[in-house]
């Protein structure tokens, strides 16, 4: 083992009556690739700011390349070296990628900026570590892997020699992924040292040396990569055996939702194209597909965001009009969006407020909430569904990623919905969380609803999945039954190879 590029020592963090990090003790090596593992709400990102001194500790500290970093401090951070890439980008969309790196790196007194010199310092980091931009690009014109790849950059730009990744992968495809992590491994290679959180434990123990486990808080275990199995890291992240739900047979229905010949244009580009599917209620459709081929829309679109351009649009026999997000709602569909953040919470609000959201009517007396009865509907969720790391009256931002994913699942779950819209369900989640998820999900389809599950995981549609549609250039392929799809031929699917073929309907 090299000399330590990073010590951690005796780091403890409270936050109220929440012990978020006990007394964490850890190291980083020159050149080693350490991977931080936990349940969703162990600690993991909470380390990570302490170490970036974003938070303060209220013990412990943290050396960097043999030197004690003064607490809460960034820009000390950042001058000894570490870089931090967060999981949702800090990028300004209307500026240029160098623009976006050299940001900060200047004095606000100097007359002029150095353009030609920022931009040849750009290009050798780009070419040395093989992350290719353009840098005149504008950033909101690049796909979500390019934005990651100006997000590493950034750091690198100010000469970082360790890099703390906070669930790297997060929205990247598998191939974009599989990319990443082979830059990690030249950087590692090259001397500089890096840390990641992730929850996929298949990255993890393909390109971490060394695997650190953190659970309540504390870290449990440390494993060399070589030396353990994804199932004994499953069981240390969560302190029980972890096994992933069965879809069991089922006799679907009436249809639920149907689509036919549905058009979408947004922006005089046509997002959907001609599309035709149909959901039966106690069935899982899953529709499956690489980032930006469509998805977003077609979620949009049940949602009432979005309306057709063109085709049929069914809900339970019933032909729609233009569905509104009220319809949406009236109709019993339950959607878990994509994006949580931005599209399924507001961090400001209480937790209470977030869980009756899309039913304040109910909720509301002479235009007045019923804050008592809201209280304890989101009490109730918060228990049903095992939401850690707050009240029903703490701020929703406060929670972890994936408790915020179990807290818009439940809120959709709870009363069993007619239609279950369910974009990304897992994305970001730790093994047991992903467990508990894809079980309500296959609760929800025994109980008569209709899931249209919409994911990039092979894995995850394969498992839930009676049917599977893919998704390309906002076309949809037939459906073909579950059991007749393997890993190849959805692969091939996912590519637009359909055209000719002889697929089978289950309906």
């Amino acid at each position: 083992m090299n000399d330590a590029a990073l010590e951690i020592l005796g780091v403890s963090k409270r936050f109220g009556d929440n012990l978020a990090n006990d007394d964490i003790s850890l190291s980083l090596a020159k050149g080693e690739i350490v991977a931080l593992l936990g349940e969703n709400g162990a600690g993991k990102t909470t380390l990570m700011s302490i170490l970036f001194g974003h938070y303060v500790p209220d013990t412990g500290s943290v050396t960097a390349m043999g030197k004690e970093l003064p607490p809460g401090k960034p820009r000390a951070a950042i001058r000894a070296g570490i870089g931090m890439v967060h999981q949702h980008f800090s990028l300004a969309p209307n500026l240029t990628v160098l623009e976006n790196v050299m940001t900060g790196t200047e004095s606000l007194c100097s007359p002029v900026s150095n353009v030609a010199a920022g931009r040849k310092k750009l290009l050798g980091i780009s070419e040395r570590f093989g992350l290719k931009v353009d840098p005149a690009a504008r950033v909101g014109d690049l796909s979500v892997g390019e934005q990651q790849r100006v997000e590493i950059l950034k750091a690198l730009y100010n000469d970082a020699r360790i890099l703390v990744l906070d669930e790297p992968t997060a929205v990247l495809t598998n191939i974009e992924a599989e990319k990443l992590f082979s830059t990690f491994k030249e950087m590692a290679r090259l001397g500089l040292s890096l840390i990641f959180i992730s929850h996929k434990l298949d990255e993890v123990m393909a390109t971490a040396d060394r695997i650190v486990v953190l659970r309540g808080g504390k870290l449990v275990a440390e494993r060399k990569a070589s030396e353990t199995s994804k199932a004994e890291l499953a069981e240390l992240m969560v302190g029980r055996k972890v096994t992933r739900p069965v879809r069991d047979p089922s006799t679907p229905g009436q249809v639920g939702i149907e689509a036919a010949g549905v058009t979408v244009r947004v922006g005089g580009v046509d997002r959907l194209k001609s599309i035709d599917f149909r959901v039966l209620t106690g069935e899982v459709l899953g529709i499956i597909g690489v980032s930006g081929n469509g998805q977003a829309t077609l979620a949009q679109l049940l949602s009432g965001t979005v309306g057709r351009t063109a085709g049929d649009l069914f809900l339970f026999g019933q032909h729609v009009g233009d569905l509104t997000v009220a319809d949406a709602v009236a109709t019993g569909i339950g959607r878990i969006p994509e994006d949580r953040n931005r599209e399924g919470a507001i961090g400001e609000m209480a937790i209470w407020e977030n869980a009756i959201l899309e039913r304040l009517a109910r909720f509301s007396r002479r235009g007045l909430v019923d804050r008592k009865a809201a209280i304890a509907f989101a009490g109730r969720i918060l228990s049903a569904f095992d939401v850690r790391g707050g009240s029903p009256t703490s701020r929703t931002r406060l929670l972890s990623g994936g408790n915020m994913q179990k807290l818009i699942l439940g809120r959709n779950l709870i009363e069993h919905p007619r239609i279950l819209l369910a974009a990304q369900p897992a994305r970001g989640l730790d093994e047991g969380a992903v467990a508990a998820v894809h079980e309500r999900i296959l609760d929800a389809r025994r109980a008569g609803t209709a899931v249209l599950l919409i994911s990039e995981d092979l894995d995850e549609v394969m498992m839930l999945a009676d049917r599977i549609q893919a998704i390309v250039g906002g076309r949809l392929s037939p459906p073909v039954r579950a059991q007749d799809a393997d890993a190849r031929k959805l692969g091939l699917m996912m590519a637009g190879e359909w055209e000719g073929r002889e697929v089978t309907d289950a309906v």
